[in-house]
């Protein structure tokens, strides 16, 4: 049997399914939940103010350095660091990331999944209530009986919970006091995690072939519903109570460092930022796509769209607030709950109830999986760019998505008992701390002082025509990287150990264990690459970029850019004193200087580089160079 040939490194077919592929895995069920809690927390409109600053100087500043990076070098979030390969972990803590977040994430669309389906039906389930603790919920005189369930609450005086609260507890998830008592699997949400995967699996068989169709999708349904679901909620009696707290800042709040290391780490979850999945989807773009723009545009949308979903969230809290008779500030807990318990208490309070209902918990399902379908492709990408010799053939590719797929379903089986609620968090809150703000500071490092900011500008100058803004310039440089050591000073001297909130001491291990292992394989990685032939020698080889990184520039579409000699001869064109059609073209050169430009121009140049138009073989390079550049990029 012939062998297979590999195939050829795909492309999306049309920009707009990058922007929505983006615009899907920045937003999702953290823009539902994640981001209107941390408001609630950190006093309202006050966290506004940090998280603005945190977009402008940490979210906009890496999201254009991450999606420009994997545009230019065209391989997945590992194989990417030929740039520098003594930084190669952190592609693989990326990855790692990514590989965790996708476990846990897919069993909170797994939650969304069990309340999808107990929605059809003539009367959603949490809507009913036979126990004193709902029974007496939202009022101000204890019952003594209550005709329609038979049940005597007479002399209740025990906690207060809404129906919702406890079918979410108690149905749902099944769970236990504390993540001490593991329990056992929930089988129906165990089965539901399965059928989340098994969709992703079906999407993701092709890779972005068939992400970029399914994106128009999944990108574009969450608005509708989120503005049908606005309209409605902002019908509600006391809407405007939850509006106003959302909107009114609580200034004393802003002197608290927690507030910004909230929305430092919340930029990044939101962004999804250093957990190479912005590499990944950028790698896929063609050579000469506007990335500049992008990086502005997208994370503006994104982050428009969390302000957005919070006011459908706050008009629902200011609605369950009106019939508890309490602040908004004390309605109800946050994470997971806000939309596992304060959306059903709502919902089961508007007319029609089921068809709300199966609305809203298909926006959220869609949510999920727009972010999950693009982390997920980020770890397969990753592991089919760094090992192309085992998973070359498109057989297996598609054997170890499918891999890929089941090993995460197993990994997660602990997160599907009934204390999985307790490990979920734990889990989401040591992961997206510490891990994404060293990744995002040693990649500063690495591309913009190690590998020099100078020659990345040209790099992206050769993408896009024009060097980076000098908003870019000064955030790389400077802001963003002082202003994530500063998060992270703060965040380790605000740091409560679990133990001291009464968790038990292996807790606290799996949580640092889980935050630092990816921090760790940035150090092994390097030790590794550096140690085995003098570490002192290694290191001045290793952190140099290789020849294949800087021959990417002659795919350039622009004339007036530097193009390498080097890089020419490489890709099979001349570059001797003799052209490619035989005459000698050194009268027509212009002096060069020792550093490989025209004299004169020195600041100007790289060394080995001269100017496009000036070169003598630019007649049979420019034409090649334009009409089959997407072809050359495959080669590296």
């Amino acid at each position: 049997m012939a062998k297979e040939d590999p195939k050829e490194r795909a492309q999306w077919g049309r920009q707009i399914e990058f922007i929505f592929t983006l615009v899907g895995y920045a937003v999702g069920l953290g823009n539902v939940w994640r981001f209107p809690y941390l408001c609630y927390k950190n006093g309202g409109g006050a966290f506004l103010i940090p998280y603005l600053i945190c977009l402008v100087f940490l979210g906009i500043p890496i999201f254009g350095l991450e999606v420009a990076f994997g545009q230019f070098g065209a391989k997945g979030p590992i194989s990417i660091w030929y740039i520098n390969p003594a930084m190669k972990g952190i592609g693989y803590a990326g990855v790692l990331v990514s590989t965790v977040i996708c476990i846990y994430y897919d069993v909170i669309i797994a939650w969304g999944l069990y309340y999808l389906f107990a929605s059809m039906t003539d009367v959603v389930p949490w809507s009913k209530c036979s126990q004193c603790e709902c029974l007496t919920y939202g009022r101000n005189i204890t019952p003594a009986y209550d005709n329609a369930t038979g049940i005597n609450c007479t002399g209740w005086l025990g906690d207060t919970k809404s129906s919702s609260e406890l079918y979410y507890r108690d149905i749902v998830l099944q769970e236990t006091a504390s993540i001490a008592e593991t329990g056992q699997i929930n089988w129906q949400i165990m089965l539901c995690n399965l059928l989340a995967w098994i969709i992703v699996m079906i999407v993701l068989a092709k890779g972005i072939q068939s992400l970029g169709k399914v994106v128009y999708f999944t990108a574009i349904f969450p608005y509708i519903l989120l503005t049908v679901l606005l309209i409605r909620g902002a019908m509600l009696d006391g809407a405007i109570d939850g509006i106003i707290f959302y909107l009114t800042p609580k200034w004393d709040r802003l002197t608290d460092a927690t507030v910004w290391s909230d929305a430092a780490v919340q930029i990044f979850f939101s962004l999804s930022a250093c957990q190479g999945g912005l590499v990944a989807m950028a790698s896929y773009n063609k050579f000469s796509n506007n990335v500049l723009r992008d990086a502005i545009m997208i994370p503006i949308i994104n982050c428009l769209t969390s302000f957005y979903a919070g006011f459908v969230v706050f008009s629902t809290l200011g609605y369950m607030a009106n019939i508890q008779g309490v602040p908004v500030a004390n309605v109800t807990a946050g994470g997971p709950g806000l939309a596992f318990i304060a959306y059903p208490e709502a919902l089961s309070n508007m007319p029609i109830t089921p068809l709300w209902s199966i609305l809203f918990f298909i926006m959220l399902c869609t949510l999920g999986f727009s972010s999950q379908f693009s982390i997920v492709e980020t770890v397969m990408t990753a592991m089919i760019d760094e090992f192309p010799q085992y998973i070359s053939t498109r057989k297996r590719q598609i054997l170890f998505r499918l891999c890929v797929c089941l090993g995460a379903f197993l990994l997660g089986l602990p997160i599907v008992t009934q204390s999985g609620a307790y490990l979920l968090d734990l889990v989401d809150t040591y992961i997206l701390g510490f891990p994404t703000l060293f990744i995002a500071f040693f990649e500063l490092i690495a591309i913009c002082y190690i590998y020099g900011y100078r020659s990345f500008a040209k790099d992206v100058e050769a993408m896009v025509g024009r060097q980076p803004y000098i908003y870019f310039t000064v955030c790389w440089m400077v802001i963003s990287p002082l202003l994530i050591l500063a998060v992270i000073v703060f965040k380790g001297i605000q740091y409560e150990p679990l133990t001291a909130k009464g968790e038990p001491v292996w807790a606290e291990v799996i949580g640092w264990f889980v935050a630092m292992s990816p921090v760790a394989i940035i150090v092994i990685a390097f030790l590794w690459y550096t140690c085995p032939k003098g570490i002192w020698q290694r290191v001045v080889v290793l952190n140099k970029h290789t020849e294949e990184w800087r021959e990417r520039r002659n795919l350039s579409t622009f004339t007036h850019l530097h193009v390498s000699t080097t890089g020419r001869n490489n890709l099979g064109f001349a570059t001797e004193s003799k052209t490619a059609f035989g005459m000698d073209s050194s009268a027509d050169k212009p002096p060069i200087s020792k550093d490989g430009g025209p004299e004169g121009h020195m600041e100007d140049q790289d060394s080995g580089y001269v100017p496009y138009s000036q070169d003598p073989d630019k007649f049979l390079y420019g034409y090649e160079k334009q009409t089959s550049y997407q072809e050359e990029s495959t080669k590296f």
